[in-house]
């Protein structure tokens, strides 16, 4: 396997590893962000495999998740994830403060989405 994939699925699963360490110590937001960078290097991973192609700087994971043929049923829970990659980050995007927005049941489904999602990636390989 060529090592930008390699690269990109690294770092998807240290990414996922440490949105669960964050849930652990109750930072509930970078849960958040982080289940959703995760999906999306694990998504650039899978493209870089299946499409032989760079995916671009997209943060997109319904456009990645699409060209690499995820089930719709995962498209949705893709699409669940993509707000977390600015509200988590941005006062004047999530119009609060992006800490106080995230609960540890939030952050608990984000991890649970994210999970299904990455499951079904690794199996692609």
């Amino acid at each position: 396997m060529r090592f930008e994939v390699e690269a990109w699925r690294a770092q998807a699963e240290k990414e996922f590893e440490s949105a669960r360490k964050n849930f652990d110590s109750g930072d509930y937001y970078l849960t958040a962000f982080l289940c959703q960078q995760s999906l999306e290097k694990a998504l650039k991973a899978l493209y870089i495999h299946k499409l032989k192609k760079s995916p671009g700087q997209t943060h997109s994971l319904y456009q990645l998740g699409k060209e690499v043929g995820m089930p719709d049923e995962l498209l949705s829970c893709a699409r669940k994830l993509m707000p977390d990659f600015a509200f988590t980050r941005y006062p004047d995007i999530a119009g609060d403060i992006p800490y106080l927005l995230y609960t540890k049941e939030i952050a608990n489904e984000k991890l649970e989405t994210a999970g299904k999602v990455l499951q079904w990636i690794e199996k692609q390989f």
